[in-house]
């Protein structure tokens, strides 16, 4: 993939493209990313990752996440976030408020049968279409919707990519739990 096909299918301004000065450079779609538009890779990862370093410094006083706070918040679909996500390999935003149900349904999200551990109190998930797990060897990549005690009244909406074995791992454990 080139350069500049990597760009394009990132979401990057044409700014970007064209090496504008960084103040006449958009921010990336961090919300799209979120939904998996583009599908989770590696490298748009990274993209983002570096993007959001640009903009903010990261919180990561919550375990295992680094949390950049956005310097104006983003709206889509009548949800609003005002943070960028990175937790393992997974890209996504907290959203305002408690809105995992809410967001569910616009997003055409299932309820997880798992919780964590108990560290989401309500979680849906979508896997995406075979076309679109571009990783499929390593593992799964889903849109999903969390919401949870640790997130202070807000949801988590994430791209997330998920290997094989943490899921064989993560089913094994929640058989076992009471």
């Amino acid at each position: 993939m080139t350069k500049l096909s990597f760009l394009a299918r990132i979401g990057a301004p044409i700014g970007v493209l064209l090496g504008a000065p960084a103040a006449a450079q958009e921010a990336p779609d961090f919300f799209g990313a979120a939904l998996c538009q583009p599908p989770y890779s590696t490298d748009s990862a990274t993209a983002l990752y570096e993007a959001a370093e640009k903009v903010a410094k990261a919180d990561t006083s919550m375990l295992g996440a680094a949390i950049y706070t956005l310097p104006a918040p983003i709206e889509r679909d009548g949800f609003v976030a005002r943070a960028v996500v990175f937790a393992g390999m997974s890209v996504g935003v907290l959203l305002d408020g408690e809105v995992a149900e809410a967001a569910a349904a616009r997003y055409g999200l299932a309820r997880e049968k798992s919780r964590l551990f108990g560290a989401s109190s309500l979680g849906f998930a979508r896997q995406l279409d075979d076309g679109a797990q571009d990783m499929r060897e390593m593992g799964l990549i889903s849109v999903v919707a969390r919401q949870g005690p640790a997130l202070a009244g807000r949801t988590l909406l994430t791209c997330e990519f998920v290997s094989h074995e943490d899921r064989k791992a993560l089913d094994s454990q929640e058989g076992d739990a009471p």
